[in-house]
């Protein structure tokens, strides 16, 4: 069985204009609710294999905090450029190319895609992935490349200000 843990990054800060969207840093909010969503799996001893992650900043700074938050090390923790903007038929390509060692990987990225794909690989339907939210999806398969629209099952969904912790 497979488990794929989606996460969007968490709360960006717009207030420098002269960025580039993929430079955009996390803000306040996003520094706080990063660390307190990974501690949330933690505490229900959830705890991938590797972490995949889109590049820009945002994504990036999040998965870290994750990453310390799973004590994970630092090369379990890989970037993937075409995360970054991703429609669904991408991150799908994303999924189905990971190596099959890992029985549950997170996924650090953005919105709309993360979102659309939630929604196109279980039969539930999520209007928006918060910042800082996270899906967890059961696959019952033991290749990625098996997995595609309606196969998997989600089993949680949380974000920041749900009330679940």
């Amino acid at each position: 069985m497979k488990q794929l843990i989606i996460v969007r990054h968490a709360k960006s800060d717009w207030g420098d204009f002269n960025l580039k969207d993929f430079d955009r840093p996390l803000n306040h909010r996003g520094h706080k609710n990063a660390p307190e969503m990974a501690e949330r799996l933690v505490s229900k001893d959830i705890k991938p294999d590797a972490i995949v992650s889109s590049p820009a900043l945002r994504a990036i700074t999040t998965a870290k905090y994750f990453a310390s938050g799973w004590s994970l090390n630092a090369d379990q923790l890989t970037t993937k450029a075409n995360i970054y903007e991703a429609n669904t038929k991408t991150l799908l390509n994303v999924i189905n190319g990971l190596d099959d060692q890992f029985n549950c990987i997170a996924l650090f990225g953005h919105n709309p895609g993360l979102t659309d794909l939630l929604n196109y690989l279980t039969d539930e339907y999520i209007a928006n992935m918060p910042t800082c939210s996270v899906a967890i999806i059961e696959f019952p398969f033991d290749e990625w490349k098996l997995i595609s629209g309606d196969t998997g099952k989600l089993i949680l969904f949380d974000f920041p200000k749900s009330g679940l912790d």
